[in-house]
């Protein structure tokens, strides 16, 4: 996380009432039109009696939530205001998009719905259901409409033939669809799932004679191909009603969402906001052997551990700064490390995965405080099992990286710093 002077920075503590009285009456006025100051028209006002309806009734909505108080969030709103004006423009049709802005104080019961700890937070709502992504990308007028008229186009891709599924990336996981024809309401339910879901798989679709051979007449089939390249996962059917949007919904998560995920730059803010440790495989990018092995491990022995931990795969090769913390180089790779936020602590060996229990023994003397513990005095005394234990003095484990992507303080006002 950078760290910048308290100048810099919104305090969400909110002592501003001293800090006026100390300014003559011109400036405090002025200042108090600067952080109060938001356009009229632009985003629809958000509030506890109409974003149900809102939310209900548009297939997508784009939710800025601010505080008056904040100085990025004025910063922001004009910009935000005026992309609403000509989204509005581009979609005039009603029911399409929504760009809405919530006041936080005035709306604490959103902002608690929606968990924000930070302002501006600007979150996307699509069918009715919340993204797991918050927007993070520029804040600019030109950068909102663009990122509104990405999010409404149709994510799914239409084959022709058969033989194009043969052409697909087998590192991405893929949702597929075979129907007889768009005209039909489940294939409504597949394009809503979809939409929802675009940004964890790719959805592909084939009707009438493309995909006939694929499924009875009448009876659509949806088919989940795993990202071979990268797993031992099995393709699979889905068996329940497609026409039950809840249930394919669901269904598509389940696979589309996997144990592992992959850290890259852009969704390293995200990942670390989560606030749950790294255990991290960093791996030569030609290397997807290594990946399988370690996805197999961590859906054998390590399920239990989800709520605790975030398992990942880096690019050993774009990641090379985190490795240089550790000593080590990308001649080193396959390695397994932990960033904790507070400090990267290194798995022994890669071999090492494969003994019974060692990579869960590793996970547990993190919570104990083991790991930790050992920086700052030395290795326990060694027990029968001793092959985690580093010998020769002190450990000295190198301060978190990953903690420097986290949300920077010179782009949100953050209400907890727990990380």
């Amino acid at each position: 996380m950078f760290l910048l002077a308290p100048s810099t920075n919104c305090d969400s503590r909110r002592d501003g009432k001293n800090s006026i009285m100390r300014f003559p009456v011109v400036v405090s006025i002025l200042i108090f039109a600067y952080c109060t100051t938001f356009v009229s028209g632009g985003a629809t006002p958000i509030t506890q009696d109409n974003i149900d309806m809102t939310l209900a009734s548009n297939e997508l909505v784009f939710l800025n939530f601010y505080a008056e108080w904040c100085r990025f969030s004025n910063l922001l709103q004009p910009i935000f205001d005026e992309a609403s004006e000509k989204v509005k423009q581009e979609f005039p049709q009603a029911g399409k998009v929504v760009m809405g802005k919530v006041d936080c104080d005035k709306e604490s019961g959103v902002a608690s719905r929606f968990h924000i700890t930070k302002y501006p937070t600007l979150k996307v709502i699509r069918n009715g259901v919340p993204s797991k992504r918050e927007y993070r990308g520029q804040r600019s007028v030109e950068a909102f409409v663009e990122f509104i008229k990405k999010q409404l186009q149709d994510p799914i891709k239409e084959f022709h033939q058969l033989s194009e599924l043969q052409n697909l990336d087998d590192k991405k996981r893929m949702i597929i669809g075979y129907f007889d024809s768009k005209d039909v309401h489940e294939y409504d339910v597949f394009r809503r799932v979809a939409t929802n879901l675009k940004d964890d798989c790719q959805f592909h679709v084939g009707f009438g004679d493309s995909s006939k051979a694929m499924h009875p007449p009448g009876q659509p089939i949806i088919v989940f191909r795993s990202d071979k390249a990268l797993s031992n996962d099995d393709d699979e059917t889905y068996n329940g009603n497609i026409a039950n949007y809840d249930d394919l919904n669901t269904w598509v998560q389940e696979r589309c969402v996997p144990l592992v995920r992959e850290i890259t730059f852009e969704n390293a803010e995200e990942l670390t906001e989560e606030g749950l440790p790294f255990l991290i495989l960093f791996h030569n990018p030609k290397d997807t052997e290594s990946v399988k092995q370690y996805k197999s491990i961590v859906k054998s022995t390590l399920l239990d551990e989800k709520p605790n931990v975030n398992f990942l795969t880096a690019d050993g090769i774009k990641f090379a700064h985190p490795l240089h913390h550790l000593g080590k180089s990308t001649s080193d790779l396959p390695l397994i490390a932990i960033d904790s936020f507070r400090h990267m602590y290194m798995f022994p060996k890669f071999e090492d995965m494969f003994v019974p229990g060692k990579l869960k023994s590793f996970l547990q003397d993190l919570y104990s405080g083991k790991l930790h513990r050992e920086f700052h005095y030395g290795p326990d005394e060694p027990s029968n099992d001793n092959s985690l234990h580093q010998h020769g003095g002190p450990t000295s484990p190198p301060e978190s990286t990953f903690k420097k992507l986290a949300p920077s303080k010179n782009r949100y006002t953050l209400l907890r710093d727990e990380l």
